[in-house]
């Protein structure tokens, strides 16, 4: 037999639902099977639940990077009209100092995502191979997390072309 034969798979898991089951005080199996399902989904929505925090983080430092580059490219035209009384270097430095701290607060958040992320797998694990939880469900790299990713580039690529004032921003 393989590690992949579905009856050793089986096996292994009636086994491992029979010593959940004398763990809880010799509960019945249905009751197990269903309290097992309803971990299972708490994790999926415990996941969901991150993905909308990172979502929300993404929302306020999109904000912050995308007012940023606005005053940037206001301001930094508002120079050329006659009687304005701006520092050369203002609108620019106001406008790198929002995108800087979206992209600050978006590293931090994606940071603080794949932390928990990784905690929250390692323990589905555990539970998993205890037989507390199926294992059926799958657990997806979070498309939230790539996107945030891309925002930050975005957001490294903004900050530069305000900064060395080069194309596309510049």
């Amino acid at each position: 037999m393989t590690e992949n034969d579905p009856v050793n798979a089986l096996t292994e898991q009636a086994a491992a639902l029979e010593r959940a089951r004398q763990a809880l005080g010799g509960a019945d199996q249905a009751s197990l099977e269903l309290s097992s399902r309803r971990t299972g989904m708490s994790f999926q929505r415990t996941r969901m639940s991150a993905d909308r925090t990172l979502m929300s983080i993404m929302r306020t430092a999109l904000s912050l990077i995308g007012f940023g580059f606005t005053i940037y490219q206001f301001f930094g035209h508002m120079l050329e009209v006659p009687g304005v009384n701006l520092r050369p270097h203002a609108p620019r430095n106001f406008g790198v100092a929002l995108v800087g701290l979206g992209i600050v607060m978006l590293t931090l958040g994606i940071v603080y995502h794949v932390r928990y992320m990784q905690g929250l797998r390692h323990e589905r694990r555990l539970m998993i191979a205890e037989g507390l939880v199926h294992g059926e469900s799958h657990y997806p790299i979070s498309l939230t997390l790539i996107t945030a990713g891309l925002l930050w580039l975005l957001g490294l690529l903004a900050i530069a072309g305000m900064t060395f004032d080069v194309a596309p921003f510049g």
